[in-house]
């Protein structure tokens, strides 16, 4: 007996390896009596029929993501709104976020159908850019929002607001605005500290910036931030949402970052280990 009913397979990777996992995951799926809908590169992978994105949202109890955090970025961005938990199966290179490994899935699968997993919450970030009173556009991010400049290599001047209080005003190639969940892509190549997956916090980090003393800075989600485009240095920059969904930027423009509201659940089997991660993903000592 399981506590789900309808599951939701998601994968944007193609290759041999995807597609006998997803071939293995279906078959363990229908053997479970679980419902099965399939979004469109896994529907591809395994000739069958694919649900709309946001139609399949609507439907599942439960998302299994197969490949790396990429995929898992996506879906869980979609995913969100509708409170729908996400276990991710790695078929990617680093694996922060999946944790499943596809010689252990069914063992794995089977605990967690079952209820024996452990659940955490990962904060989102919410971004809107504004030209005067025009609204550029908003989207949402898992691991970070991104100032930078966009097709040169050039610093960029901006202002930053915390609260309505001003921080600083800075020449750098750019910002980035990190959750925890973000803590250990971007920003901490860009110098950043690593926080806790469970903190409420948020991190502004420069990208190579111009002034020596400019240090990444931890704030709580409640605060609500604020970054003005300078015009002492008008070059083109871009607004991104993990990697992607650019929104084209000038001088004069605002941006405004405040944590979303829904956050993103996602499940791990019962002997899940975030510092065994950072261990074997960053390449730490071992234990003495």
């Amino acid at each position: 007996m399981t506590l789900f009913t309808t599951a939701g397979i998601f994968s944007r990777q193609d290759g041999e390896a995807v597609t006998a996992t997803l071939h293995k995951l279906y078959a363990f799926l229908s053997q479970q009596g679980l419902k099965i809908l399939l979004n469109t590169q896994a529907a591809h992978l395994l000739q069958n029929t694919a649900v709309p994105d946001e139609l399949l949202a609507q439907q599942i109890d439960l998302a299994i993501v197969v490949g790396g955090d990429g995929t898992l970025l996506t879906a869980g961005r979609l995913l969100a709104d509708f409170q729908v938990p996400i276990v991710g199966v790695n078929l990617g290179r680093m694996g922060f976020l999946v944790d499943v490994l596809p010689a252990q899935m069914q063992e794995q699968l089977t605990a967690i159908l079952q209820g024996d997993y452990l659940e955490d919450e990962r904060c989102l970030l919410k971004a809107c850019a504004w030209r005067g009173e025009e609204k550029l556009g908003q989207n949402i991010a898992l691991n970070d929002v991104v100032l930078h400049a966009r097709n040169e290599v050039r610093m960029i001047e901006f202002t930053t607001y915390i609260d309505g209080f001003f921080v600083n005003t800075q020449r750098a190639d750019g910002l980035v605005i990190s959750t925890p969940t973000g803590s250990t892509a971007y920003a901490l190549s860009s110098g950043g500290p690593i926080l806790h997956t469970s903190l409420e916090a948020s991190i502004l980090v420069p990208i190579s910036p111009h002034t020596l003393t400019s240090r990444p800075i931890v704030i709580p989600n409640q605060s609500s931030i604020e970054i003005e485009m300078g015009s002492d240095r008008p070059v083109e920059a871009l607004l991104s949402f993990d990697g992607h969904h650019d929104i084209p930027l000038i001088s004069g423009d605002r941006i405004k970052i405040n944590a979303s509201p829904k956050k993103m659940r996602l499940l791990h089997p019962r002997h899940y280990d975030y510092y065994h991660i950072l261990r074997s993903k960053l390449h730490w000592g071992t234990q003495l």
